[in-house]
């Protein structure tokens, strides 16, 4: 860090006392402060939606987001042994930016990875469905981009389900409602992308909570009744309503950071203005959509390539901005190219007695791999197609076609027929009566 008095201590906030200024730690550490800036940002939001806490899988933390890859993984290695004949089912609950770019990265690598990494799979039983309460997904942007960002959807067939509520998640699936009709959607994966709340601990930091238990501020992110205490980011509620995206949080931060400072020299500050740098979202490879301030409305290639160059540049180090810039070059230039981490799976037990056979026994000698889409027999592989070429080339030399031998048959039958002409010899026998007649001649 370029600051050098700065210090880093981890741990979880159990208590605050305000009045002697200090915070009480899980570890047991008490830390004094003279001001106070609030910025632990906020939780998964359930909405009391029975069973989703229980079985729905946020992605709001690292941990979270490796727990979706490894149940994912492993829902794919015991399909291979155990559920080949069998649909699997990953839904996405919420049509935000979060539920877009998770349907999306799904999808792609259910159409370009997995028939590579799981060839004994049949992608069209592989399905992807986002649920979205609203009549449209990505509801901040225009309606332009928010169409085009539907489209990208479907053509990545993502089974994309509008105006549909979660009535319950269960173990095996959701429960659904549409027009008053429920449905039971099979699942062995839920991913819930849907709202966010504030932390349950905030509870007991004495400080006073608004709407979905975030803090009330201030124009200054001060929060309301407690001196020199700050709050900003999604755990603070402003008086202007502001989203829930990075920026608001970098802004509000160097703008309490300005007021300590001013401060301390006995300076006032005007109120927190926002300065609206616009908003982007993914859907896929060479596809997203951004409206971005003094830029017209962007989607496709354009806006993928911002969002990915924005993104990258707001990392930590160069070290990880050119090795992450040298990857995503790398993958979206070799696009054939397959590098799926599977992560931790759990040994698959086959539940019935199973015989693996190589993919050249169940397709044919010569198979490559088994077609992107499935339901399409395997072609050889190309030194196969070759020698095929010439075992039929040879067997039209050696093997005359019907029509050719239809033709060759006449031909035969008349060489047959005058064959007993010429072993006839009817004029022979002529010949040799007519030599007597001439003897007499000689005689007189």
């Amino acid at each position: 860090a370029k600051q050098g008095n700065v210090r880093f201590i981890k741990g979880t906030v159990l208590t605050m006392d305000h009045v002697n200024k200090t915070i009480g730690l899980e570890s047991g550490l008490s830390v004094s402060y003279d001001h106070l800036i609030l910025a632990a940002g906020v939780t998964t939001n359930f909405f009391g939606v029975p069973g989703a806490e229980e079985f729905g899988m946020p992605l709001y933390k690292r941990s979270q987001a490796l727990a979706v890859r490894d149940r994912m993984f492993a829902a794919l290695e015991n399909a291979v042994i155990n559920r080949t004949d069998e649909d699997l089912r990953i839904v996405v609950v919420g049509g935000g930016a979060t539920g877009v770019e998770t349907a999306g990265a799904f999808a792609e690598l259910r159409n370009n990875d997995m028939p590579t990494t799981y060839p004994e799979l049949d992608r069209k039983r592989i399905h992807i469905s986002l649920i979205e309460m609203g009549p449209f997904v990505l509801a901040p942007f225009h309606p332009n981009l928010r169409d085009y960002a539907r489209k990208a959807l479907e053509k990545r067939d993502v089974d994309l389900r509008l105006e549909t509520t979660v009535k319950e998640v269960r173990a095996d699936g959701v429960l659904v409602v549409k027009d008053g009709k429920e449905e039971f959607l099979p699942a062995g994966i839920v991913v819930w992308a849907s709202g966010v709340t504030a932390h349950t601990t905030i509870q007991d930091w004495n400080i006073p909570q608004g709407r979905g238990g975030r803090i009330q501020v201030d124009a200054h992110w001060k929060v309301e009744g407690l001196d020199n205490v700050y709050a900003i980011g999604d755990i603070a509620i402003s008086p202007t309503p502001l989203p829930q995206l990075a920026q608001p949080a970098i802004q509000a931060g160097r703008h309490v950071a300005k007021l300590i400072a001013r401060a301390q020299h006995g300076k006032s500050m005007k109120a927190f203005k926002y300065h609206d740098k616009g908003t982007m979202a993914t859907v896929g490879r060479a596809s997203a959509i951004a409206q971005i301030k003094g830029l017209p409305r962007l989607k496709g290639f354009p806006a993928w390539f911002i969002w990915v160059a924005v993104h990258v540049a707001t990392l930590l180090g160069n070290r990880n901005r050119f090795a992450t810039m040298i990857n995503l070059t790398a993958k979206y230039l070799a696009w054939g190219s397959h590098n799926a981490i599977v992560g931790e799976t759990p040994l698959v037990m086959a539940e019935h007695p199973t015989t693996v056979r190589a993919l050249e026994e169940r397709y044919g000698e010569g198979t490559k791999k088994q077609p992107a889409k499935g339901g399409a027999t395997p072609k050889p592989a190309r030194s196969t197609r070759s020698a095929a070429k010439k075992a039929a080339a040879t067997a039209r030399r050696v093997v005359p076609s019907k029509s050719t031998a239809a033709k060759k048959a006449p031909a035969k039958a008349a060489v047959a027929k005058k064959a007993p002409a010429k072993k006839a010899a009817p004029k022979k026998t002529t010949v040799a009566k007519k030599a007597p007649a001439k003897a007499p001649a000689k005689k007189s």
